[in-house]
């Protein structure tokens, strides 16, 4: 019998652990009886499937996923796992999808206008001035500039070279000084969301403390919850801007969908999963907006 067939039918002995098989899988081991090299089509197959789900199981967990809030976090946790996708897999693939699109169309979290004729008019005639936040009276304009004073001598004393870096910052022209600040802004935010995932899950953690669940479950929901706002954000970027209605009709799902979702996982009553949901909403709020000040700060001490 040649190599080329040894490596293409059903091995009575496990390649890998040398045990006997009966079937298509080792009983021992997991590994596949029937082998042969990949070609380049399935090597790529392969390496997106690792990361991104394609199959079946995607397209019916997608649906729970969406329209069922908790669903899939209830299934996993009662040990109905094998009919839908891995929660991990699950989220990686919106996450990917979602920064794919972020980086390819030039999504955005938040729009940032253009000055309108009249302010435009008002900075010709002297009555207004360009500030880092844009336009504002000149009032406020000098305001700002003794704010920006303030903040470079207090720097300075702590750090003489920080102190410089932002003297160089503020000696910017403000466009230049928005557009540095905006695109740090849209680098970092996706990033932020991502990488703080855990913290989400740690937040749900302390807000449900005496309910005998563990970290790991909590943890398990915010992949789930995190990859449905992964994928509503995605379709906000792929909506025409001017479809307003539709676009509306995603933020008020994705508005509600998490209290929703708390309460078919863990139970308890309206006010109280409210409450909680406001809390934690407060909280991860304030730990991106951290996230993000920090990333922009880079800006400014880069």
């Amino acid at each position: 019998m040649s190599s080329e067939s040894l490596i293409h039918h059903a091995s009575a002995t496990c390649l890998n652990c040398r045990a006997a098989t009966n079937g298509n899988y080792c009983q021992q081991c997991g590994q596949a009886t029937h082998l042969h090299v990949p070609s380049a089509r399935e090597f790529l197959h392969e390496f997106i499937a690792h990361y991104v789900a394609l199959e079946g199981k995607l397209w019916k967990s997608l649906g729970k996923l969406v329209f069922k809030p908790g669903f899939l976090t209830r299934e996993y946790i009662e040990g109905r796992r094998v009919r839908y996708l891995e929660p991990l897999r699950l989220y990686l693939t919106f996450s990917i999808l979602f920064f794919a699109l972020f980086k390819l169309l030039g999504g955005q979290v938040v729009q940032f206008d253009e000055p309108t004729p009249a302010i435009t008019q008002a900075l010709a005639e002297g009555r207004a001035k360009e500030t880092l936040f844009g336009p504002a009276t000149l009032e406020q304009a000098a305001e700002y500039a003794r704010f920006l004073q303030r903040l470079e001598a207090r720097t300075t004393e702590m750090h003489p070279q920080f102190g410089a870096k932002i003297r160089r910052f503020n000696a910017l022209p403000p466009q230049v000084q928005r557009a540095a600040l905006k695109t740090a802004f849209f680098s970092y935010t996706p990033y932020a969301i991502f990488l703080l995932m855990p913290v989400f899950a740690l937040y749900l953690k302390f807000l449900y403390l005496g309910s005998g669940r563990r970290y790991g479950e909590h943890f398990l929901f915010g992949l789930h919850t995190n990859a449905f706002a992964f994928l509503l954000l995605a379709l906000m970027i792929l909506i025409p801007s001017n479809w307003g209605f539709t676009i509306f009709v995603l933020v008020l799902w994705l508005t509600f969908y998490l209290p929703m979702a708390m309460r078919r996982v863990y139970g308890g009553g309206r006010l109280l999963t409210a409450l909680r949901w406001i809390v934690l909403i407060h909280l991860h709020v304030a730990s991106l907006s951290l996230a993000v000040l920090l990333a922009m700060g880079q800006v400014l001490l880069g």
